[in-house]
């Protein structure tokens, strides 16, 4: 029988966890939790991805700081604007909404946030940490994906897992954590040949390929962990092809794929709750760090 891997569920377990410490140690620390959202021009989507991280925050008793700058700003003036948040001892988490505009690029801008305040788990050092196994912050959605398997004690140790997809993102440091838990990675990519044949070895497959719609039963082992990173809006001349009243798919043909797989994110409800829940995580430890207080979520963090 196909077990539903619900990120929504989950999600809303770690919410009450996270509103729960606060409430412990606020008084303690003398204020929340702060975090500090950039949000860089007029992009639909990140509007939406913003505004659901401010009524999370909001949820848990995290203070939101949110900026909306204009798309034609300088990078000059995003890093001025990103040091003084590094500065400011309210904010424990500072994350950059991505994709920026595209005259503007996200490197040089990312690696101006404090590593201790990059929430997202993008800096190079943090990065590096994972690299080594160190602690410090993770990235997010690859971290909200360790938490769905340790939560269904999806076994992990000693499995083939492929990871379809390597941005640093996702793609990357979801392959370093996999190995982390001793499972055996493949990486998989738009070059990769023979995809299919690589995907059926696989115990976990994890699709982050960005790519509507691309795995199919063809690519499935009987029995397989698949989960779907992908999120995207259905066009109307393709909606005939899903079930009434759906707006959004992901990478993967859930519909076929279910009747194969032994495990599946849905889409959306699994991987998407999930990354913020990490994100609210971060910077809840970032806080506890700052204020001098017991790191009661290292569990949460692969």
């Amino acid at each position: 029988m196909l077990i539903k891997l619900d990120g929504k569920l989950l999600a809303l377990e770690i919410e009450q966890r996270l509103k729960h410490e606060i409430g412990t140690y606020v008084k303690q620390a003398s204020r929340a939790p702060g975090l500090a959202v950039l949000r860089i021009g007029d992009d639909p989507a990140s509007k939406v991805y913003v505004s659901n991280k401010e009524k999370a925050c909001q949820r848990v008793g995290i203070e939101s700081f949110t900026s909306h700058i204009s798309s034609d700003s300088s990078a000059e003036y995003i890093i001025n604007k990103i040091k003084e948040l590094n500065e400011d001892e309210n904010v424990d988490g500072i994350l950059l909404q991505l994709p920026l505009p595209k005259n503007l690029k996200e490197g040089p801008i990312l690696s101006t946030i404090t590593p201790e305040k990059d929430v997202d788990g993008l800096h190079s050092q943090n990065l590096g940490k994972l690299v080594k196994n160190e602690k410090g912050p993770r990235s997010c959605t690859p971290a909200g994906v360790m938490a769905l398997l340790n939560s269904y004690k999806i076994p992990i140790e000693s499995k083939n897992a492929v990871v379809i997809g390597r941005s640093i993102l996702v793609g990357k440091p979801m392959a370093l954590m996999l190995q982390k838990e001793n499972a055996t990675v493949t990486v998989a990519h738009s070059y990769t040949q023979n995809l299919s044949e690589i995907t059926k070895q696989a115990d976990i497959l994890v699709v982050a390929a960005g790519r509507p719609q691309m795995i199919g039963i063809e690519h499935i082992k009987p029995g397989a962990t698949v989960i779907d990173v992908g999120i995207h809006r259905i066009k109307p001349e393709l909606a005939k092809n899903f079930s009434e009243g759906r707006k959004l798919c992901g990478d993967v043909r859930s519909e076929e794929v279910a009747s194969i797989a032994g495990a599946l994110t849905p889409v959306p409800g699994g991987v998407g709750p999930m990354t913020v829940a990490m994100l609210l995580v971060n910077t809840v430890n970032s806080w506890q760090h700052h204020c001098g207080l017991p790191f009661s979520l290292m569990d949460l963090v692969p």
